[in-house]
């Protein structure tokens, strides 16, 4: 289903800054308009213990939007709505994007036809679903940036990417927890550009180590986040978003979440079983086909991504070079 890229969500939670520069403050999006939000007026202590201790702070933190004068969002500028202490990200989990990342990836020199590759990596998709397990890595929650910060290229590659990813905000922290309880453990959603330097992933000097997630995913703002949270309650169904990603105007990425080869509460699951995830984390489901590196083509300074995800609102980004910061 195409997705407006004008419409807002009824509830969500956002941090925002009163003037460019200025400390972020969280607060509740109700009606179109910001209405600050006094944590300890609601008995809460962060923002990460809103999400940790919903149920029990829901109504007074709804109750924010009908108490305090709303601020129209072009008079303030939203930040990353969470502040995750851990941010997990799954690799290889929608077919096709999989699919297409292999025949992107392939060597100059590999002797195999395109047709060979697609059919190879389309078997391995189909086992891991049946018999695998998801594939997690971890990213520094120090490149979970707002949209209110350009995305800044670096100037050591010309091979950055995009990748639109539902996120998942952990609520109330999970560990060991069974698939049958994992929807319990989340609060809710948020998008992240998921941002990759390709000629940066696979290290030549070392092959037999593999990836470099670190070098890979990990400059500043390589993350864009937001703008904003939406409670579990005030979303569609796991299964039921669309994601799409368009690029100077064009579309790239148009999929929905009913591809995820494994779907949010065997992520949960899967994550729980050796990391304890906390209250406002964040656990990226991975990307849908229609990356640069399968096009051939990659991020130029003066690029502007606009992402949504239906329920949760639009993200706008713009490159720009390293240099002219």
């Amino acid at each position: 289903m195409p997705i407006d890229h004008d419409v807002l969500p009824a509830f969500a939670l956002v941090r925002f800054r009163r003037t460019p520069g200025a400390a972020a403050e969280p607060g509740v999006l109700a009606g179109g308009l910001v209405h600050p939000l006094d944590l300890a007026a609601v008995g809460a202590e962060s923002l990460n213990d809103v999400f940790a201790r919903w149920d029990e702070l829901e109504a007074g933190v709804r109750e924010a939007a009908t108490t305090s004068a709303g601020l129209p969002l072009e008079d303030v500028v939203l930040a990353a709505p969470v502040e995750p202490r851990q941010l997990l990200q799954t690799g290889a989990n929608y077919r096709t994007h999989v699919i297409d990342l292999e025949v992107g990836h392939l060597a100059k020199d590999d002797p195999r036809p395109v047709e060979e590759v697609r059919a190879a990596a389309a078997a391995m998709m189909d086992d891991r679903a049946a018999h695998g397990e998801p594939y997690f890595f971890i990213g520094l929650p120090a490149t979970v940036v707002g949209q209110d910060e350009d995305l800044v290229l670096p100037a050591s590659s010309a091979a950055h990417d995009w990748e639109l990813e539902l996120a998942v905000v952990v609520g109330r922290p999970a560990f060991r927890v069974l698939r049958e309880d994992a929807m319990a453990h989340v609060w809710g959603w948020t998008i992240v550009n998921d941002i990759t330097t390709r000629d940066r992933v696979f290290r030549r000097d070392m092959p037999a180590i593999g990836t470099d997630w670190y070098r890979g995913k990990n400059s500043p703002g390589f993350n864009p986040t937001g703008p904003f949270a939406v409670p579990r309650s005030d979303a569609p169904a796991p299964e039921a978003f669309s994601v799409r990603l368009d690029v100077n105007g064009e579309t790239m990425q148009d999929a929905g979440t009913s591809d995820l080869l494994f779907d949010v509460p065997a992520l949960i699951a899967s994550a729980s079983q050796t990391l304890p995830l906390l209250p406002g984390d964040l656990l990226l489901t991975g990307s849908p086909a229609g990356n640069g590196q399968a096009r051939g083509i990659f991020l130029r300074p003066g690029d502007r991504m606009t992402g949504s995800i239906s329920g949760l609102g639009t993200q706008r980004v713009t490159c720009v070079a390293e240099e002219a910061r």
